[in-house]
């Protein structure tokens, strides 16, 4: 196959697929070697169980295997399109394409960010403090497309009843608490929407900005996120990493992707492939990205993610795109924790309700004021509306 093009050169998106082929074999045969996939098991005490930590913290990321039952996948699935089709119709409209007021014209931060199809929207600019040097091929999708397509969608606990329980989802707490103690606390939230054959890329990029150069740097600092997979995830649509970079520091993208002779396709890199209903977790310093989605399969990643309290207390906000998240520079204090935690234990509220016969996650920092955090109308408005208002950049 022949390498993919300069992201300034025009490239149709079946030269794109077709570059792509051998790479996404490849990539899919190394990860299969790996050993870290698999059904979530849990120790004699119930917590997570210490082969998949160790797994974890050897390769930087996890795969958890059919944890998602699959009627809950299908109505996150129903809620998650409610929310595409409610979308402005552009980018500056208020009216959604049935003629109806489009979602969250009356939220604080917009919850929809739009991209020209197979674009790739932070490559090489300053957004998100620079944290993606480079730039991905952006191919030219097939017949007439769209000129803008929804790419991230916020707030998904305020807009989704199905997020916010999935939100407090017992297993995925667990494993929080495993990686990161049981006084955990939120980062941010938000879905990735690869429509086939439309959707865009994400470049090469670590997550972390606050604890680079920090004494007390390991490989845990930046915390860690989850992806809950609607649809199958596949080396074509899903996301790639370099197992083991979140060791490695802050890494020097830039020359890495010069060195492999500007090509994007880094080696060594896997995807973090698996059906719906499945769960990957990967280390905020770890190496990853996403390629433009010229494949025929959709991707719906319900991504959030989870930090140290150690990591977060004291420190300043480092992440900022704008509207789409709350305000760079804030400064993290205990009661900014304790308000942005509060989403959590609301959610494992309304999730019990749901799922009465289901063991309820006892969350430590909150232990004693369940009954001030009971998911109802009082707690909505004064916990899960514009909650990611308050998110936990780092």
């Amino acid at each position: 196959m022949s390498d993919l093009a300069d992201p300034t050169d025009e490239l149709t998106s079946a030269e794109h697929a077709a570059a792509m082929a051998d790479y996404l074999v490849e990539g899919q045969a190394r990860a299969k070697t790996l050993g870290n996939r698999g059904a979530i098991r849990f120790d004699h005490a119930g917590k997570l169980h210490p082969e998949i930590l160790d797994s974890y913290w050897e390769h930087g990321f996890y795969v958890f295997e059919d944890l998602v039952d699959p009627d809950e996948v299908e109505l996150l699935r129903t809620e998650v399109e409610d929310m595409v089709e409610r979308a402005p119709t552009n980018k500056g409209s208020d009216l959604d394409a049935q003629g109806r007021p489009a979602l969250g014209r009356d939220y604080a931060i917009e919850p929809y960010l739009f991209v020209k199809p197979l674009s790739d929207p932070w490559g090489g600019t300053d957004l998100l403090s620079g944290r993606h040097p480079t730039k991905m091929a952006q191919p030219t999708p097939e017949g007439e497309a769209p000129a803008n397509v929804v790419h991230l969608m916020f707030g998904m606990c305020q807009a989704m009843p199905s997020a916010l329980r999935l939100y407090g989802h017992p297993a995925l707490l667990t494993i929080a608490e495993g990686i990161n103690g049981a006084d955990f606390v939120p980062y941010n939230d938000a879905i990735f929407v690869k429509k086939p054959g439309l959707g865009g890329s994400v470049s090469w990029h670590q997550d972390g900005v606050t604890h680079w150069d920090s004494p007390d740097w390991d490989h845990g600092i930046h915390g860690f996120n989850f992806q809950v997979q609607l649809y199958p995830s596949t080396p074509a649509n899903g996301l790639w990493v370099l197992p083991g970079t979140h060791k490695l520091g802050r890494l020097d993208i830039k020359q890495m992707v010069a060195d492999n002779g500007g090509n994007e396709r880094l080696p060594g890199a896997v995807p973090l492939f698996c059906d719906a209903g499945g769960v990957t977790i990967a280390n905020r310093q770890l190496l990853h990205g996403s390629f433009a989605n010229t494949s025929p399969d959709p991707r719906v990643s319900i991504t959030f993610g989870f930090h140290r309290r150690t990591s977060v207390l004291g420190q300043q906000g480092g992440l900022n795109l704008g509207k789409f998240y709350a305000k760079g520079g804030d400064v993290y204090d205990e009661n900014r924790l304790f308000d942005r935690s509060a989403v959590i234990a609301v959610a494992i509220d309304a999730r019990s309700i749901d799922h009465p016969d289901e063991a309820r996650y006892v969350y430590e920092p909150f232990v004693g004021l369940e009954d001030d955090f009971r998911f109802n109308d009082d707690t909505f408005e004064r916990v899960i509306k514009d909650y990611n208002t308050k998110d936990l950049a780092i």
